[in-house]
């Protein structure tokens, strides 16, 4: 038995997110298919993470067993073969047995991209936000550091969400302004359903003059999701890397 760890990039459009939901394919759906058109195997494809509905990934990492000969560097290019347009394996390789995609990982890199134009952006519709307000990035750059450390996140999950704890560690939050974009790129070790775009949000929020950003130490504080700003959409995120030691 081999392990085979893979590097994906997909448009995530035209998805229900990495898991299949309902009568709506998931991306994680598409390459086992694809894997079993390659190997004949049926495989289970271990993610490092769910994306929601709608969510992009540069460098998302998952892993899978067989009993296929063919080598983990090639894995990628009979795999891409039978993938559509909008996923593709961008590297493959063969790991210990032991590495498992989502509890090997150290920690995640999310980028959050904000289109602050007035006309819209056709090409960017899929792959934006798009605020046209002006936005005081000084003031949002304030409030990201509230984010920072370990914190209850409990104001930043997305209502239905089932988990064992609301803490979760953020190693940082960088705002980067190029032109008419805004990137919000945050690193931590894992997240609550909905919490970057929640916390992006919240950002916007703070950006426009909703929220004060002094406000958000009491929004982290209060623990309640009717205290924070609203959830930015789906296709403005991008999963970008998965770290491992």
């Amino acid at each position: 038995m081999r392990n085979i760890k893979l590097i994906i990039e997909y448009e995530g459009t035209a998805y229900s997110g990495w898991q299949s939901q309902n009568d709506v394919i998931g991306i994680q759906e598409v390459i086992e298919t694809a894997i079993k058109k390659t190997t004949g195997e049926k495989v289970k494809l271990i993610g490092s993470g769910r994306t929601d509905a709608g969510v992009h990934a540069k460098g998302q990492v998952a892993n899978f067993y067989t009993k296929s000969s063919i080598p983990g560097s090639r894995m990628k290019i009979p795999l891409n073969i039978n993938l559509p347009d909008d996923i593709k394996i961008i590297e493959s390789e063969e790991v210990d047995l032991d590495f498992h995609s989502r509890f090997s990982a150290r920690k995640k890199r999310y980028r959050y991209i904000i289109y602050n134009g007035k006309i819209p952006r056709p090409l960017y519709r899929n792959f934006s936000y798009h605020v046209t307000r002006d936005l005081d990035i000084d003031e949002m750059r304030k409030a990201s550091k509230y984010f920072v450390g370990e914190k209850d996140f409990k104001s930043f999950m997305g209502r239905g969400a089932v988990v064992h704890t609301t803490v979760k560690k953020l190693y940082s939050i960088d705002i980067i302004e190029k032109d008419e974009f805004i990137e919000i790129v945050v690193e931590g070790k894992s997240f609550l359903k909905n919490m970057i775009r929640i916390i992006v949000g919240t950002l916007v929020f703070v950006g426009i003059g909703r929220i004060k950003s002094k406000d958000v130490e009491k929004i982290i504080e209060g623990r309640n999701r009717s205290l924070a700003g609203p959830t930015a959409p789906a296709h403005g995120l991008f999963l970008e890397k998965v770290y491992y030691d």
